[in-house]
């Protein structure tokens, strides 16, 4: 889906704005790489050199128990992304997130029905496994043109300033999944796959 609303693309302007990359100060949650899988390091193609906007919302879900809505949006450059963490990358991104079906398994486990008020960027990511099912086939996203790859890092409400959770999480602006019905263009790790209105500015 390559079309949004204007009211979106500002969102994903104030968010770039507003938000920061924190990836020097980020630690690895212990399951990070449990279930995607990603490579230690960018793979060879990654390519970039200059910005690139995007701006999204959509509602995941996927896998046994759990609905996630996320917007946002923000800036990053696909030259700086890396799979070593923490690594400095260079991503302003953030945004809104609610459970809307309380989550029981993955990272966000714990994130009750109602809860959740933004997401920032930890780090811009260069590639990561996913599947959208506990059932599916394991599958690569890579950070490019139309496509970010995100390690985030989720707030509660009563958190202030310390996340709550700590996941990766996929925009892309084209179907990350063909062999599922729809087109999956957002991912939240542990939760699923869902489609999402989002752009990506180049």
């Amino acid at each position: 889906m390559r079309t949004i609303t204007a009211g979106m693309l500002a969102l994903a302007g104030i968010v770039g704005a507003a938000c920061s990359d924190r990836s020097a100060q980020s630690t690895a949650p212990a399951d990070f790489a449990a279930d995607v899988q990603a490579p230690a390091s960018a793979p060879a193609g990654v390519q970039g050199g200059a910005r690139t906007g995007f701006g999204f919302n959509g509602t995941v879900s996927g896998f046994p128990k759990g609905t996630v809505f996320l917007t946002g949006g923000g800036s990053f450059d696909a030259a700086t992304a890396s799979n070593v963490v923490p690594r400095e990358t260079d991503a302003k991104s953030g945004g809104g997130f609610r459970c809307e079906d309380g989550v029981a398994q993955g990272p966000l486990a714990g994130c009750a029905t109602g809860e959740g008020v933004r997401w920032d960027t930890a780090q811009l990511l260069a590639s990561t496994g996913f599947k959208c099912t506990g059932a599916d086939t394991l599958k690569t996203a890579t950070t490019g043109p139309g496509t970010v790859v995100l390690r985030a890092d989720f707030y509660r409400a009563g958190n202030g300033n310390d996340e709550s959770f700590t996941a990766a999480i996929i925009v892309s602006d084209t179907d990350i999944a063909p062999d599922i019905q729809g087109d999956q263009t957002l991912w939240v790790q542990g939760v699923g796959c869902g489609t999402a209105v989002a752009n990506f500015s180049r």
